[in-house]
């Protein structure tokens, strides 16, 4: 990949965003992961005022908020247009949980972090003119959807949903986001325990890259030439264990289009 090309159509990209819509910068929220980490430093990289968003629920002071602090620093040293806050949530979330139900679920309770982060980086954005980033891969936001409706998914534009993860790494290298966070396990931080993205999906980005292209290949191919090929055929020389992943992936795929696409429109006969 040409990170200096790519480097330069995203922060271009997201400058003709920002003035489109009158925007006077941006809000990237900070995990202390690859993504955000690169997000956040091509975002710097516009000149353009930016806020980087550190709000975290229940987490545990450690190696993840660590790197999420020393990240900040470093870009705020560097940039005078960046801006650093941090917020913790634990008490909105736990205020919200108690208000509204009794016994919350594991899973809506990572799906309320997520929202609940989602409305704070909108509050920042509405109160200084700016636009949100998302911090979504091509992998999480367009092959299987491991991200929270209208919580993480809720953005104005998406910088890097056209790279994998391994090319998210690659540009994070070239553009010198430090290794620790480069190499960082990655998690969402919305669990109350510290599973990672791969526990909790149940295969590498690595392995789901590999099934996305194989995927997208079988789905090319039966539009092209209307061949009636099942995945099972297409996959037959496939290890069992690139079988598995491939199982995994056109089950989360074909399950969360309803994250991928705008909501369906009752299209109807008015005469």
């Amino acid at each position: 990949m040409n990170c200096q090309n790519v480097k330069n159509q995203i922060i271009s990209f997201m400058v003709a965003k920002a003035m489109a819509a009158k925007a006077r910068g941006f809000v990237v929220g900070v995990s202390g992961g690859v993504d955000s980490g690169l997000v956040s430093t091509l975002a710097s990289l516009t000149g353009m005022p930016t806020i980087l968003l550190q709000l975290p629920i229940h987490r545990k002071e450690g190696e993840i908020s660590r790197r999420a602090n020393d990240h900040c620093k470093r870009l705020s040293d560097l940039f005078p247009n960046v801006s650093c806050f941090s917020h913790d949530l634990s008490s909105t979330f736990d205020a919200f949980c108690n208000t509204l139900l009794c016994d919350i679920a594991e899973l809506t309770g990572a799906n309320l972090r997520s929202r609940l982060r989602m409305v704070s980086a909108y509050a920042f954005a509405n109160q200084f003119q700016y636009i949100v980033l998302g911090t979504g891969n091509k992998v999480e936001d367009f092959g299987v959807g491991f991200f929270t409706k209208y919580g993480d998914g809720g953005v104005d534009i998406s910088p890097i949903g056209d790279l994998l993860k391994s090319e998210v790494r690659e540009l994070a290298s070239y553009l010198g986001v430090s290794p620790e966070i480069v190499n960082a396990i990655p998690t969402d931080e919305l669990w109350a325990d510290t599973r990672s993205d791969e526990t909790a999906i149940g295969a590498s980005y690595d392995e789901l890259e590999e099934a996305m292209k194989i995927y997208d290949e079988w789905e090319e191919r039966n539009q092209i030439h209307s061949a009636d090929i099942s995945l099972d055929d297409f996959t037959s020389l496939l290890s069992d264990r690139q079988k598995e992943v491939m199982k995994i992936y056109a089950k989360r795929h074909n399950a969360n289009q309803h994250k991928m696409k705008m909501p369906p429109i009752c299209i109807v006969d008015k005469n």
